[in-house]
């Protein structure tokens, strides 16, 4: 799937009205303060990669939790290679792994390495892109990226392949962590761009 003009309209008109949900609030700045205390870590990860930080980091937390003793692809424990999809990751090296072994792994694995647009919609696509389009095919947002936020709605792949129509999501997306570091200024808007050009 491509980054098309429509699906950039799409994005960014999203994100200009994106709310999160009030009952979510608490659980959002928790995350948030979860996502600043690994903040260095994930900045080396960035200067490996060119990914910018907050990126990294939302995805470490969709997929991780935010522990460190795990993949960033899925969550698999770093004392192996992945078994759950992608299967067999990392190719290089030898287990255990380090979380950073693993994540510029990971970056370089989904093509984020190569990827300059880092604005608003450029960078949904890619997260959307690293869970997958599948929701998108049933005409429903992707709870990855718009958990916790009014945009979420039912409907929710509980494991590989498998669709639930009447599941909902109980992550927090990646839009309402982002729209959180924006208001709160730990971001700007031009951060990703400088960091996609260093």
């Amino acid at each position: 799937m491509q980054l098309t003009d429509e699906l950039r309209k799409e994005y960014e008109s999203r994100f200009a009205v994106l709310q999160i949900r009030p009952e979510r609030s608490k659980e959002v700045d928790a995350l948030i303060a979860k996502m600043i205390g690994g903040r260095t870590r994930y900045e080396a990860v960035s200067a490996a990669t060119k990914v910018p930080w907050f990126v990294i980091g939302s995805i470490h937390g969709l997929e991780c939790s935010f522990m460190w003793d795990c993949h960033i692809f899925n969550g698999d424990p770093l004392d192996r290679r992945t078994v759950h999809v992608p299967s067999g990751r990392p190719v290089k090296g030898q287990p255990p792994f380090t979380w950073e072994e693993s994540a510029i792994d990971a970056m370089e694995f989904e093509g984020f390495t190569s990827w300059n647009d880092w604005s608003i919609a450029g960078t949904c696509f890619t997260v959307e892109k690293y869970n997958g389009f599948g929701y998108r095919k049933r005409g429903i947002p992707s709870p990855y990226l718009y958990g916790g936020t009014q945009f979420q709605m039912k409907g929710k792949f509980t494991s590989d392949g498998h669709f639930d129509a009447f599941a909902e999501t109980k992550q927090i997306g990646a839009t309402a962590i982002f729209r959180r570091l924006l208001d709160s200024s730990v971001i700007i808007a031009q951060d990703a761009a400088s960091i996609a050009n260093q």
